[in-house]
């Protein structure tokens, strides 16, 4: 495939900023229309009409992507993103990961790096090492061990940037002095945590940081979740080193899983409450068991898949754990598959009329993160913050209040104070 012109790459930058990653509308619209038409259908207001989503989830679509445009930067303001050793890639591109186009419709619009490897060349050996941000002592030994192991052997060390395993992770590679990639849920440029910043600049220096948002993006809880596709798609397997039961770990481990990755687990203590998300996956899922890096590399090379994962393999998707439910879109309506909560002509289902932040749907989820710590927000700057419709603005705030995480302000919304 040839590399895509400077019109396609300017479009599909600028459509990191109007659209969340993994937006199935955009996904089928990017399937038949060139970015830059698609660019200047949505700036017209005219897009296009496709049988893979329905007019009414369309109309949606364009509403929470045109509420964004007056934040999206001119030609040449993207341009001048690319700054500090930042720059974007695309679909096309010599450096772009092509296991990505697995993901379909839900691959990345455009990848904005920061670092001097480069990124393909990196992914062609390479494991994510990812786990609990709330880690134990064992748990962080075992990360860094592994990581350090894997780098020595020349594999590149992908993970998420978080506390906890996805730290030790990183620096166990960097250590070894070698490559690591952290995905972020944030823009490269922007630190978080605060307190990892050191620890990026080292990633930058020493791999790449990688990110489906564009500089300046702030991180958002529903923007974690998203990111996991594109660690375990990358890599050539996911090790999961340690997590709870409901650790967002195991959502990484889900989309392994469902590309048909290799997935690993590391075994701990069966007293510790950190490590049984690992045995569940090594029980129920057919992950394999691991407890050192050679382990890992024989696994991978010659790269195998095992058949329990594989498409029509053994793995039952009704034992993955609850709580982790995939959304699905079916004309504009979300359902989870796992029955926490699902939506149904505006109706809201609870599993034993116990709601938290984990259980929202997609849209609640995004206007709960929009709004600030501190004070409030009015509907309109919810709005651009969540990326979504006025309309849906005001049917989530609605929904929120009712359930008891917001509350009315002189500002208009903010966090209710429990």
């Amino acid at each position: 495939m040839p590399a895509p012109p400077d019109a396609e790459r300017l479009a599909r930058a600028a459509l990191t900023y109007l659209a969340e990653p993994g937006d199935p509308a955009l996904g089928a619209l990017l399937a038949i229309c060139e970015p830059a038409e698609l660019l200047a259908a949505i700036q017209a207001g005219t897009l296009p009409a496709i049988s893979e989503v329905g007019r009414a989830a369309l109309s949606r679509a364009l509403g929470r992507w045109q509420i964004r445009l007056p934040k999206l930067p001119a030609g040449a303001g993207i341009a001048d993103a690319g700054r500090d050793g930042i720059r974007v890639i695309c679909p096309g591109d010599a450096e772009w990961p092509t296991p990505l186009d697995q993901l379909g419709q839900a691959r990345p619009y455009a990848l904005w790096l920061r670092g001097n490897a480069d990124l393909r060349f990196a992914c062609a050996r390479s494991v994510s090492v990812v786990g609990s941000r709330a880690a134990t002592s064992y748990g962080g030994h075992i990360a860094g061990e592994l990581a350090a192991d894997l780098g020595e052997r020349g594999w590149t060390v992908v993970s998420g940037g978080a506390y906890g395993i996805d730290a030790a992770a990183h620096r166990g590679a960097l250590a070894a002095e070698g490559v690591t990639i952290a995905v972020l849920a944030c823009g490269v440029d922007y630190p978080y945590p605060a307190g990892h910043a050191d620890l990026f600049a080292a990633v930058a220096a020493q791999g790449l940081l990688a990110s489906e948002w564009p500089p300046g993006a702030r991180p958002a809880r529903t923007r974690f979740l998203i990111r996991n596709r594109v660690i375990a798609a990358i890599a050539c397997g996911t090790v999961i080193v340690e997590a709870g039961e409901r650790s967002g770990a195991l959502n990484t481990a889900r989309h392994a899983a469902e590309l048909g990755k290799p997935l690993m687990a590391v075994p701990g203590p069966v007293t510790s409450a950190q490590s049984a998300g690992c045995h569940r996956i090594i029980r129920e899922w057919a992950a394999t068991c691991v407890t050192r890096a050679t382990e890992i590399i024989e696994l991978l090379s010659p790269l195998s898949v095992p058949d329990a994962l594989a498409p029509g393999g053994g793995a039952d998707p009704d034992a993955w754990p609850q709580g982790q439910g995939r959304l699905s879109r079916d004309d504009g309506v979300l359902f989870r598959d796992d029955g926490v909560l699902s939506r149904d002509d505006g109706g809201i289902f609870r599993d034993g009329d116990r709601v938290s932040r984990d259980n929202l749907d997609a849209d609640s989820a995004r206007v709960l993160d929009a709004l600030p710590t501190r004070g409030g927000a009015g509907t309109s700057t919810i709005a651009v913050e969540a990326g979504v419709d006025l309309d849906t603005v005001l049917r989530c705030l609605g929904e929120l209040a009712g359930l008891g995480f917001i509350e009315r302000c002189d500002r208009g919304w903010r966090l209710r104070r429990h």
